[in-house]
């Protein structure tokens, strides 16, 4: 029988000083389905530079993700598409979904030491995202696509080169994904890792490898702010 959460063990994060959330259905719901924009608009944007009908230009879109890592990186390496053109065009997309929570603004506001945002996308849409959630005084810095020089999550290329920038000690930081795959490559740098299960399609989307096992997650949860609230700091 589960114990109340009252009762139930603390997790113990009191080693962190860095801390690195994923931005999109990570610090917001899934259920807010916003992604689903930005799929779309994807599918669209390779309809139009290869004059394919939606069906044809979603299988490939997913093809690239799939063998690339993300679908910019396949059309960047195969059609040699400007990147900013295409992150203006995916990440024009409506946010109206998202609100701030002032409790999740609380609990962040409170982890000690350092706060970084780690995604696949850019900047400009972090940008905005976090200013919808009103948390966007509360990071150091947003790692983008461009800041891990393409190599996005999980190539693990990526994460040594931001926490060699930031200065980071992977055995004090901690993870916050909602892909699972992308945790194995932090777990191997030593960081402590935290899975929003959230069962979106998207979550379940891209590269086949790295595979994780148990052992990459060392925790996983639901509900991003009842786990922030619940860990020892």
């Amino acid at each position: 029988m589960s114990l109340p959460l009252s009762a139930a063990p603390q997790p113990d994060f009191r080693h962190v000083e860095t801390w690195i959330f994923d931005l999109d259905n990570t610090l917001y719901p899934a259920s807010c389905n916003l992604f689903a924009q930005i799929d779309a608009r994807m599918t669209e944007f390779v309809q139009r530079l290869l004059g394919l009908d939606a069906e044809d230009a979603r299988a490939l879109q997913k093809t690239y993700y799939r063998e690339h890592g993300t679908t910019l990186n396949g059309l960047m390496r195969l059609h040699d598409v400007d990147a900013d053109a295409y992150l203006a065009y995916v990440h024009d997309i409506d946010l109206s979904v998202l609100a701030p929570d002032a409790e999740l603004c609380a609990a962040i506001a409170r982890l000690p030491g350092r706060r970084f945002i780690f995604t696949n996308g850019c900047r400009d849409h972090a940008g905005r995202v976090l200013g919808r959630l009103d948390l966007e005084g509360l990071f150091e810095d947003v790692w983008d696509i461009r800041t891990v020089c393409y190599w996005p999550k999980p190539d693990a290329r990526g994460y040594h080169r931001v926490l060699e920038q930031s200065g980071t000690n992977g055995a004090r930081a901690a993870m916050f994904e909602d892909a699972a795959r992308n945790l194995v490559p932090a777990h191997e740098l030593g960081l402590t890792t935290v899975w929003l299960k959230n069962n979106s399609v998207w979550s379940k989307q891209g590269p086949e490898q790295p595979a994780p096992e148990p052992v990459h997650i060392h925790h996983e949860t639901e509900d991003l702010l009842r786990f922030l609230q619940s860990i020892r700091i």
